[in-house]
């Protein structure tokens, strides 16, 4: 049963973010947009409590943050609680705190868009009779690798567990991992991915791997008869990816890139307090001259050895650095004895950084990233060419998209001193330089003003149409 909602009434759509802020902000950048279009319409953002006592609050018409309990210790101070404490709470404590939110308004509520890594509140959504809309926070091409495990399973090509089985499909001996995947049709052959990049197989630990898989086939399993999913990925992502298949039934609406515009936002709306003396530091070096190195807010730490390796690399390169690392032992261990203070005249290191304003300052030359989603949108936007050592989950991927496909960038097949710093050379300077120029120029164009950003505003467009006639579902 559909909400009732009256004709000429104003809409409520609820927000259900999976809680880390590479998800929460897209979703935010959703919800500003959705209102922004249409007077019609109000948002509510049902983030958990120890998300939302990290959070600014918003004034933004018609947009509200509603903390949902989670049952966790947490004073709002310091990290807050790791994906094993939340994912639990996620399935067993919060649904019924949801559950009781959506009671006192369903009547008003036209659907709920959720966040597919947040799927356990698509069966809250169930038991109210309350549409659902899908939202998938990074590119098209990855959410094909989560829809496709079940097949992949029934084929007999990887087991329940997640491992890559042998199979004549395959090879005709023993499988190996580091093989190219293109003969599975999933994504297309130019990415030269290879099976060890599938999102679930990127650990060490069968038990790890075992469990990504499980969460994986959780979504596949609750998202199944949802009708329309929204991405924040960009409308034809390349190569011959329109060629395969997606689960019967289903609806992709490419609404990305989803970016703040404005210094309010991104302030209001971040979880840690970013180091603004970045700006000032920037302002004194010369144009295209700085090395930007992040790898996220959300990314495990990568190991004191490929610390060490990036921070000597960046001193070996001669060329000013500004270095996003967070401000704890599991990051700064690795960094050389007094190396913050032999580096001050050129290289700055700070807990935090506010990295939409960075990329888009012209003293950015390039950019070292993880290749986490948001990331690659916002050095697109931004037109900043990038060296990319992916770590985990789809990085993999998008640093397929970005090597390969669209060549606006380089892989760095290790944190070597010697390898960090050829990297820098080669996308720095010279012909390959060059190209990779006048690659993220146009890509930008695309996503700024060309037919990426079209398609994205007719989806949108459909979905406030059918918010407006009461026909989602």
């Amino acid at each position: 049963m559909a909400a009732k909602v009256v004709a000429g009434c104003r809409r409520t759509i609820i927000f259900v973010p999976f809680p880390a802020q590479g998800h929460i902000n897209p979703m935010l950048r959703l919800a500003r947009t959705l209102v922004d279009h249409g007077d019609y319409v109000s948002v509510t953002v049902a983030i958990p409590d120890f998300i939302h006592r990290r959070m600014g609050q918003l004034s933004i018409p018609r947009v509200a943050l509603v903390s949902v309990p989670s049952g966790l210790q947490d004073d709002g101070d310091g990290e807050p609680p790791g994906p094993p404490s939340f994912l639990h709470a996620m399935e067993h404590y919060m649904p019924a705190q949801l559950e009781g939110m959506l009671m006192t308004e369903r009547d008003i509520v036209s659907c709920l868009v959720i966040d597919l890594l947040a799927s356990w509140a698509i069966p809250v959504a169930a038991r109210l009779g309350l549409p659902v809309v899908g939202f998938w926070v990074g590119m098209l091409a990855t959410y094909r690798t989560v829809a496709v495990i079940p097949e992949l399973v029934d084929k007999g090509l990887i087991s329940e567990s997640g491992t890559i089985i042998s199979s004549d499909h395959i090879d005709s001996g023993h499988c190996n991992i580091h093989k190219n995947i293109a003969d599975l049709h999933i994504l297309p052959a130019k990415l030269k991915l290879r099976f060890k990049d599938l999102p679930w197989l990127i650990s060490s630990s069968a038990v790890s791997r075992k469990s990504r898989l499980a969460f994986c086939l959780q979504i596949v399993n609750r998202t199944k008869d949802i009708r329309s999913i929204l991405i924040n990925s960009l409308y034809c992502e390349g190569g011959d990816s329109d060629l395969y298949d997606l689960p019967q039934g289903q609806e992709i609406l490419p609404v990305g890139p989803l970016l703040f515009d404005d210094d309010g936002w991104k302030k209001m709306t971040a979880m840690w307090r970013t180091d603004q003396t970045c700006i000032d530091w920037l302002d004194k070096q010369s144009v295209g001259s700085v090395i930007y190195v992040s790898f996220g807010s959300w990314a495990a730490p990568i190991g004191p050895e490929k610390i060490s390796g990036f921070a000597r690399g960046l001193e070996a390169s001669g060329r000013p650095f500004l270095w996003a690392l967070k401000n704890h032992p599991s990051w700064r261990a690795g960094l050389p004895d007094g190396y913050m203070e032999k580096v001050a005249c050129r290289g700055k290191i700070v807990a935090w950084a506010p990295q939409d304003d960075i990329l888009k300052h012209r003293a950015v030359g390039c950019y070292i990233t993880h290749c986490g989603w948001n990331s690659v949108l916002e050095a697109l936007r931004h037109g900043v060419r990038m060296i990319c050592y992916p770590i985990s989950s789809d990085h993999f991927i998008n640093c397929a998209y970005v090597v390969h496909m669209w060549e606006v960038g380089i892989a760095l097949d290790s944190s070597d001193q010697s390898n960090v710093k050829e990297c820098i050379g080669r996308v720095m300077e010279g012909e390959e330089g060059r190209h990779l120029r006048q690659m993220v120029d146009k890509l930008r164009k695309t996503i700024t003003v060309g037919e990426a950003m079209c398609v994205a505003k007719r989806s949108l467009s459909l979905f406030m149409w059918r918010i407006k006639n009461n026909a989602i579902g």
